[in-house]
This record gives C-alpha cells, sequence and structure tokens, in this order.
C-alpha cells in the first residue's frame, strides 16, 4: 500500500512504500528576482507555519522557508527567530513550482 501526500508537502515527490519513505525528493525553491527580503517579526519565533498561513494561506507551507534560506534556516524551527533576514518567494512562484 502507497501513501500519497499532498502537493504542500515537502514530500509529495518522494516515492513511498508500505510503511517507510525513499530518499526525500524535496522541490527546490531557486532564486529569483521577485523574492522578498524580509526580517522575521517576533509574532513568528519558531512558528514557520504560522507566516506560510499568513503569507500563503496554508500552513502546510512551512518548508518553503528553510529550502529556500538554507544557510540562514539550517534548522527550520529553531532557528526561525526574530531579527533574522530570509527571502520569501512569492504566491505564484511557489504555486508553479508544485503544481498547486
Amino acid at each position: 500500500m502507497a501513501i500519497t501526500y499532498n502537493k504542500t508537502s515537502p514530500y509529495a515527490n518522494t516515492n513511498t512504500f508500505a510503511f517507510f519513505l525513499d530518499v526525500a525528493d524535496i522541490p527546490a525553491i531557486p532564486y529569483d528576482p521577485n523574492d522578498v527580503q524580509y526580517q522575521i517579526d517576533a509574532i513568528y519565533r519558531g512558528r514557520p507555519d504560522l507566516l506560510a498561513f499568513d503569507l500563503y494561506g496554508d500552513s502546510n507551507l512551512w518548508w518553503v522557508f528553510s529550502v529556500r534560506n538554507p544557510n540562514v534556516l539550517q534548522d527550520p524551527i529553531f532557528d526561525f527567530l526574530p531579527g533574522a533576514i530570509i527571502f520569501i518567494p512569492k504566491k505564484d512562484t511557489i504555486t508553479s513550482i508544485l503544481g498547486i
């Protein structure tokens, strides 16, 4: 029985088997000149899901920030600190990449 994940999941492209995932195939979020530079506010400390909901309307897209900013957000939760400067992809870029 294969497991399928929603297109907003970082595991959507990863092969699944009866009870385990194959090696993760997480979509790349490449540099785009339309990306917005953003300084993380205190209300989002450790909560990329809240920022994803506020920006994209879907908290499941929390992983987009760490994939787009691997040098700043090595840990997607504990490095999501106030004052950190990250690049945020536009919503249409995300929907195009993920096919949602």
